[in-house]
């Protein structure tokens, strides 16, 4: 198996516009893009699987297992198909980071797509009542051209980490363009309001109409999951720790 697998289907799209939303500070952009799938009924085109991410499956309800994996999605738009990118986790180390986002890219690019917005938090560490959206973009040319939106730009400082903050930069260098849209939020939990402010910015961008009122119960949903996914990678670092100590392994799930 190759590093990083992406099967996918043949797909005919229209200016490609790729939205990435995989976990991240307060599962802003995770949350926002899974909304859009389920409520705009996107069809999946392609999944991604890869050996960067943490070695496990998940058991499901009905006895079943499955690996950990990306989607990419498609939404028909007016002017522009929307590439909904989603998934279980990121890769887990700053090497794969960049591995994993240059197949994205590959993948993206083979599709037409040039344009990017990534979807995340803005951690500020306090509850925020009505969240404002702040932007870092690829080029001044799209700054001035998204802060029409709301956005704020110039605002926000620090880094952007993993997937939101790459795939900006690596598809920057290789001719593409975009902004990272993040969402003031917490920090500390999972946050469907600041998912909400950053739909509501990007439905005007993309031109799309959507209702967030189920944001609230997806949230509950992805925490769940989320956890789930940690505490799976907790027991794996207590065994392969005990390996090292030269203690005798027992798995118990």
């Amino acid at each position: 198996m190759k590093e990083t697998l992406i099967v996918s289907k043949k797909v005919r799209l229209k200016s490609p516009v790729l939205v990435e939303g995989l976990p991240g500070i307060g599962l802003v952009g995770k949350l926002a893009a899974e909304h859009m799938i389920k409520e705009l009924k996107a069809e999946k085109v392609a999944e991604l699987y890869s050996s960067h991410f943490p070695h496990q499956v998940l058991m499901l309800k009905k006895g079943i297992l499955r690996m950990l994996k990306n989607k990419f999605y498609v939404i028909r738009g007016k002017r522009h198909d929307i590439v909904v990118l989603v998934g279980d986790v990121q890769a887990v180390t700053p090497e794969s980071q960049f591995q994993v986002c240059g197949e994205i890219l590959d993948y993206f690019e083979s599709l037409g797509g040039k344009r990017i917005y990534t979807l995340g938090g803005y951690g500020v560490g306090r509850a925020v009542a009505n969240p404002k959206v702040y932007g870092s973009a690829t080029h001044m040319k799209v700054a001035e051209e998204l802060k029409r939106y709301g956005i704020q730009f110039g605002e926000a400082k620090g880094s952007i980490i993993g997937a939101a903050g790459l795939l900006l930069g690596i598809g920057k260098l290789r001719g593409m363009s975009g902004a990272c849209l993040m969402g003031e939020t917490h920090g500390g939990y999972v946050d469907a309001k600041s998912a909400q402010s950053v739909l509501e910015v990007l439905s005007k961008i993309l031109e799309f109409k959507i209702d967030t009122k189920k944001l609230e119960m997806r949230a509950k949903e992805s925490e769940k999951f989320m956890k789930r996914i940690e505490q799976e990678a907790a027991k794996q670092k207590q065994v392969q720790e005990g390996a090292l100590a030269g203690k005798e392994l027992t798995y118990i799930r």
